[in-house]
Order: C-alpha cells, then sequence, then structure tokens
C-alpha cells in the first residue's frame, strides 16, 4: 500500500486534521520501535499506529469496534493489525494487548497526545522539546487534560517489562519525541 493510498483511506474516515496527525504520530512512534525491535514488520507496525483511530470520529461511541469492519474494505486484513487496533482500548473491546507491537500501540498513544500538546505551546515546537518539560506536564492535572496521565504510566511500564531489556520512561518520552520530531505532517 502506497503512502498516498493510506493518506486517502485516513482522510476518507477521519476529516479532523487534528486526529490526522495524532495518526501520524503514533504511526511515527510505532515505526521507531519497529526498527529497534521487529524490523521485518516496521509496516505492519506503522499501519496499525496510523490506523489506530480509524474509526473514532466517524463512531465514537463503537470506537475502536468499527475498525474490523472499516480496515478490511480497504484493504488491510492481516489480523494482527486488527487484533491490535482492538487491543487499544481493552475496556470497551475485551481484547488484552499481549504482543509487543500491542503493547507498543498503548504506550505511544496517549503519550503522543501529551507531546503534541507540549509542542504547540513552545516557540521552538517540537525541535527543542526534551524529557523534562514532558515530566512537568505530566504533572500538571490542567495541561492537556484528555490526557489519562494513569494510562501513560502504566502502558509504558507494561510495554518496558515485555522488552529484553527494559528501558526508564525518561528513554520512552525521548524516543518518542524523536520519532515526531522529523515529521513536517505534524506541523511542530
Amino acid at each position: 500500500m502506497t503512502d498516498s493510498e493510506k493518506q486517502s483511506i485516513l482522510e476518507k474516515y477521519i476529516k479532523s486534521e487534528g486526529l490526522r496527525k495524532h495518526c501520524f504520530s503514533v504511526e511515527d512512534a510505532m515505526r521507531f520501535y519497529s526498527k529497534k525491535l521487529d524490523p521485518a514488520n516496521e509496516e505492519k507496525w506503522a499501519l496499525v499506529g496510523l490506523f489506530h483511530d480509524i474509526d473514532w470520529e466517524a463512531f465514537p461511541d463503537d470506537h475502536p469496534l468499527k475498525a474490523p469492519e472499516i480496515l478490511p474494505k480497504e484493504g488491510i486484513e492481516d489480523s494482527e493489525v486488527i487484533h491490535a487496533i482492538l487491543s487499544h482500548y481493552e475496556e470497551k473491546t475485551g481484547v488484552k494487548p499481549e504482543s509487543l507491537m500491542e503493547k507498543c500501540l498503548l504506550a505511544c498513544d496517549e503519550l503522543t497526545g501529551l507531546i503534541t500538546a507540549a509542542s504547540l505551546m513552545r516557540p521552538n515546537g517540537i525541535s527543542d522539546l526534551g524529557y523534562s518539560s514532558i515530566k512537568k506536564k505530566m504533572k500538571s492535572k490542567g495541561f492537556a487534560r484528555g490526557v489519562d496521565r494513569e494510562i501513560v504510566q502504566s502502558a509504558f511500564e507494561d510495554f518496558s517489562n515485555s522488552l529484553p531489556e527494559p528501558i526508564e520512561f525518561s528513554a520512552h518520552v525521548e524516543n518518542v519525541i524523536e520519532a515526531m520530531r522529523s515529521d513536517e505532517r505534524l506541523g511542530l
């Protein structure tokens, strides 16, 4: 699947530029980690990140339960991709994140929102953003209220504990910032 085909699918289901940028940022983070952890499946990890919220805008009450209907219609039939997308909202789907790819999605999803919000508040955007800024924003409950800090932390811990060599939260934040920093689609 080409980048333009993926872009067309995203635009078909997601009209909000902000939500599309969120999907791009999660795609970036997933691609970053796949290069280190599962390079043979980089495109699969990237698809999971890009399309994890494909049904959010059209079916907010049924998210992500509509993804298994939408994605095959668009030529994405990989059961691992669909399972991973379902697993990022276990409370709704009953699908527990089990694979490293699934745990990575959960560890990156909410965090990218916090990083985006912090970047938008800075004169230089994401270019000089670092862990210390995110650490402060994590403590500020009034900042980026939609980001569930408990999910950010617990999802990270589950992901890190599944790695061959666990990493610190600060390293995870820096990794996701690095992944997002070079993506011009984000406008950060």
